[in-house]
């Protein structure tokens, strides 16, 4: 039989024309690959095949549709992932730095040593020093001080939005795919750090959900759970965030929410719960920023552009404002195109390890 065969793969699993020649002599079989080369993550389906086969002289043919079903799962891309080597060269670098002096919330006492100048004098520990005295006189008293190291086991909650701001594209990339990105960032260097990682995708229900896992299996659930989950057209259930955390985790944590802050009205609800959440845990909101409208605020060489570049500046001036008052209310933000938020969480990350606050 001569003829051709093509498989019905849905255009986004990337097979091409997904199409192959055959020439099969009677009672033999054959083995058609067909690569696939996707460029949508979630299930990819196929349902059926189809074989032409021609006459001796292809003036005719006869066709047949055959039920083959089948399905593959494509997964987030990870590719912050590139990012990961230097961010780790940085927490081992803090690892092995001197101890912190100060004491903050996320530190533990670590050793005991002389007061040198530079020292800030509230890390002194004045028992320790008395016990330090010479009463013979021989050398004068000794002044002590305490040091305190970055506490492992620490507790990181990352939670996104899944609700109907995450569907915006942004520099060719829905919202949502630079939030996976991002969590998936952090979740890799908080588990190298040795602190605990949950993560829960969110918008009036759990859309995912990954809680106890560790090491290599943490990314391994994380991004299973993350490839069939698409932005839902509806508002995020702000109000119900602070249970599902506190159903999550009834420490002290790190709490990541990756949502929007670009639009004021959509955001209020998220300042209405942020005091619920500061008071106990540590809040970062990460949001996602379109780099294009940073370059139109400064684009006015016509009139239609001093319009666009009036739209920009009032959509970065949102932001700072929803900003400001995320940091009056005791959390942190931060913010940055879908190339530079990944690294600038994890780096936010560091700096809150290296100042012991987590």
């Amino acid at each position: 039989m001569r003829g051709t065969l093509r498989d019905g793969w849905e255009p986004s699993a990337g097979a091409g024309t997904a199409r192959a020649n055959l020439s099969i002599r009677a009672g033999e079989r054959q083995r058609v690959p067909i690569g696939l080369r996707p460029w949508r993550r979630g299930e990819r389906r196929v349902s059926q095949v189809t074989v032409r086969s021609w006459g001796p002289l292809r003036l005719w043919a006869r066709q047949a549709t055959l039920a083959a079903p089948g399905r593959i799962r494509v997964l987030p891309p990870f590719t912050a992932r590139k990012h990961l080597p230097s961010r780790l060269a940085r927490l081992r670098e803090l690892d092995g730095m001197t101890s912190v002096q100060l004491r903050g919330q996320g530190t533990e006492f670590d050793s005991l040593r002389e007061y040198v100048r530079g020292d800030d004098v509230r890390s002194i520990d004045w028992r320790a020093t008395a016990r330090c005295h010479d009463p013979a006189g021989g050398r004068g008293a000794r002044v002590m001080v305490r040091t305190w190291r970055p506490e492992r086991d620490r507790r990181v909650v990352i939670l996104i939005d899944t609700a109907r701001t995450s569907a915006a594209r942004i520099a060719d990339e829905p919202r949502i795919d630079t939030a996976f990105e991002a969590a998936l960032l952090l979740a890799a260097l908080a588990s190298r750090a040795g602190d605990s990682v949950d993560m829960l995708a969110f918008d009036r229900v759990a859309r995912g959900r990954v809680q106890g896992a560790s090491g290599p299996e943490l990314l391994s659930r994380m991004v299973d759970a993350m490839a069939t989950i698409e932005p839902a057209l509806i508002e995020l259930d702000w109000p119900a965030v602070p249970g599902q955390i506190s159903a999550l985790t009834g420490q002290r944590s790190l709490v990541v929410l990756l949502t929007s802050i670009e639009a004021p009205g959509a955001s209020r609800r998220l300042l209405s719960v942020l005091p619920q959440l500061t008071r106990k845990h540590l809040v970062v909101v990460a949001s996602v920023t379109d780099p294009d409208t940073a370059v139109a605020a400064h684009q006015r060489e016509d009139r239609e552009r001093v319009y666009h570049a009036a739209a920009a500046e009032r959509a970065l001036l949102d932001v700072s404002r929803v900003s400001a008052a995320v940091r009056r209310l005791g959390g942190d933000v931060v913010t940055g195109s879908p190339a530079d938020l990944p690294p600038a969480l994890a780096d936010r990350y560091l700096a809150l390890k290296a100042a012991g606050r987590l």
